[in-house]
């Protein structure tokens, strides 16, 4: 295989979402490595990519120690992709120096060294990358969990989109969370200290109900008049919806000039809807992910010039 100007990693189970956005993109993929779209074309932005390797080349491997050492010729710090060849592979990874990939504290920032990655193509023959979009191991952020606070897991995907956008609300700041129950998100963001707002017509969980700096509004989010809404530094939606109905209500806000950053979940229902995912890509300053905690939804964020 010859010519790999990039390499697309998918999200387990999330392939055919990866590979209709790069057809649409038009980049065709040469071949699938496991997760890894391998493609002719240069790299372009991916939504449904947990990482994209940006640089990627062809290095013979005849032993272990040389494909070690033809590694460290290039650069420290490498992540391996394991796909094939896995007892070669661990052992070439082991004659690296180690990637400390330890848990994030949020809201700790996300590492700045350097990293690249690779995969055995062959037992020969390896594809290395020595830079890529992710500064996380195979694209994934792992977190140090707080098992007793939150009443569900889904402040996991909004630690991640907070980390990977580097930047979150502080003391001072004001959140409005749409569709927030059962308060996964508001219990998230109250404990960045700002004031949060919880709206949704479902209950709260109590004990996120009864913290300091939340306060709760049992309605529905479409039926707020963002005109007539104060201003606030945040809006948050993890609204159980479809996209093209999110999309609506995002611009209606941003029409009104209401809310200066957005952090939003589209949530897919059934088939993905990938032309509304491309009408929130093309607002002006939107990022589009999909993140290693998200499941058939994306993350769109938008922050304030």
């Amino acid at each position: 295989m010859s010519g790999i100007r990039a390499a697309y990693l998918a999200a387990e189970g999330f392939e055919p979402e990866l590979e209709e956005e790069l057809r649409r993109a038009d980049v065709a993929i040469a071949a699938w490595h496991g997760r890894l779209a391998l493609t002719g074309a240069a790299p372009v932005a991916s939504a449904w990519a947990l990482d994209v390797w940006t640089d990627p080349r062809e290095i013979p491997a005849p032993s272990i120690k040389a494909a070690a050492g033809a590694l460290r010729a290039i650069q420290r710090n490498w992540a391996l992709e394991p796909v094939l060849h896995h007892r070669r592979a661990t052992l070439i990874q082991q004659a690296l120096p180690p990637v400390k990939a330890r848990p994030l504290r949020f809201p700790e920032p996300a590492p700045a060294g350097h990293l690249g990655a690779w995969t055995l193509l062959a037992p020969d023959r390896l594809l290395a990358s020595p830079t890529k979009t992710s500064p996380f191991v195979n694209g994934a952020v792992r977190f140090e969990e707080d098992r007793e606070g939150p009443p569900s897991r889904a402040y996991l995907k909004l630690w991640e989109a907070l980390t990977r956008i580097g930047r979150w609300p502080g003391p001072g700041e004001t959140s409005l969370d749409l569709g927030a129950a059962p308060g996964g998100w508001s219990w998230a963001l109250a404990q960045l200290g700002g004031a949060v707002t919880a709206v949704d017509k479902a209950a709260m969980d109590p004990a996120v109900a009864a913290l300091p700096n939340v306060t709760i509004r049992t309605e529905s989010a479409f039926g707020l008049e963002p005109e007539k809404h104060p201003p606030v530094d945040w809006l948050f939606s993890d609204i159980i919806c479809y996209p093209a109905r999110l999309l609506a209500l995002v611009r209606r806000w941003m029409e009104a000039g209401r809310a200066r950053n957005f952090v939003c979940t589209l949530k897919f229902q059934g088939e993905t809807d990938h032309d509304t995912a491309a009408e929130f890509a093309a607002i002006p300053g939107a990022q589009l992910f999909h993140g290693a905690h998200n499941k058939h939804e994306l993350m769109f964020c938008r922050l304030a010039g």
